[in-house]
């Protein structure tokens, strides 16, 4: 008897996200091939996919690899055709994954399709945006408040972007195969941008799809607040560009980091968040290294 060939795989990493995990997979059809990565997970996360959802694919890593090395492991024993990427808190809405699939296959061109992530209240959330260049990363460090629209969002019509959130994106297994796996390099935040960036570099496009809606609980997953995002998307810069820019980029990228976490810190201190400077000493570091 023939088995029934697989059309979509949903990967999702996990660390200590229980609840949420729980959440993503109820809203998911349980027709699909749904795989979890646990990054060594202490919270019963384990213990709950395999008693909760049977059917769910479970990866045991006995530490936290990372987003991207987990997202490998998924991708190493999925059998779909199309790789849908979760977070682990995002809840799918009206067969999400099958209009992503839909439109992906629709145009061989196409190498990532990114969805319309909305908060929990209904209201958009910034789901794609373009590539770090240096004026590009002058927003993101001073003028995100101002300006942030211009290099990242959420759009009404499906548009062709640099990159798209890992938190819901889709690639085939086609472009893998070409392109590689996700760098692991990267341990968190940015590791979606880089993958964009071979992707395009590969000649294939990258495309934002409204069509499509999953609501994403942003950092409902973080259990350090805003230290981890600002660290790894620290080291995450400096990687893009000591990879993909030519070498003279990379200290104007540094000066600007550096003049940014030294901003933070006198801030920091004039309001008395040691915390706050704290993780901006730890980013002043990063770029020293």
């Amino acid at each position: 008897m023939e088995t029934k060939k697989i059309k979509i795989s949903v990967i999702i990493p996990s660390f200590n996200t229980k609840q949420l995990l729980r959440q993503c997979l109820s809203s998911l059809d349980k027709k699909l091939e749904l795989i979890v990565v646990d990054n060594g997970s202490t919270d019963g996360s384990q213990k709950m996919v395999e008693s909760d959802f049977p059917q769910v694919k479970l990866i045991k890593n006995s530490k936290n690899l990372g987003y991207g090395a987990a997202n490998n492991q998924g991708i190493k024993v999925a059998k779909g055709d199309y790789l849908l990427f979760l977070n682990s808190d995002t809840i799918v809405k009206s067969n999400a994954p099958s209009k992503m699939v839909d439109y992906l296959a629709s145009d061989p061109q196409i190498g990532v399709l990114g969805c319309r992530l909305l908060n929990k209240d209904g209201s958009r959330q910034a789901s794609a945006g373009w590539f770090p260049n240096l004026p590009v990363a002058f927003i993101m460090l001073f003028a995100e408040h101002w300006l942030g629209s211009l290099v990242r969002g959420s759009f009404n019509k499906i548009k062709e972007v640099d990159w798209v959130m890992g938190a819901a994106m889709m690639v085939s297994r086609k472009v893998i195969a070409k392109v590689g796996l996700m760098d692991e390099g990267i341990f968190m935040y940015m590791d979606e941008v880089e993958w964009c960036w071979r992707i395009k570099k590969a000649g294939f496009k990258v495309i934002f799809y409204p069509g499509a809606e999953i609501v994403h609980l942003f950092g409902a997953s973080s259990k350090s607040g805003r230290k981890d995002p600002i660290l790894n998307i620290y080291r995450g810069l400096i990687y893009l560009y000591q990879k993909h820019q030519t070498l003279w980029q990379l200290p104007i990228l540094k000066t600007m980091l550096k003049l940014k976490a030294g901003l933070a810190i006198v801030l920091a201190t004039l309001i008395g968040n040691k915390n706050l400077k704290e993780i901006y000493v730890q980013a002043f570091q990063i770029t020293r290294s």
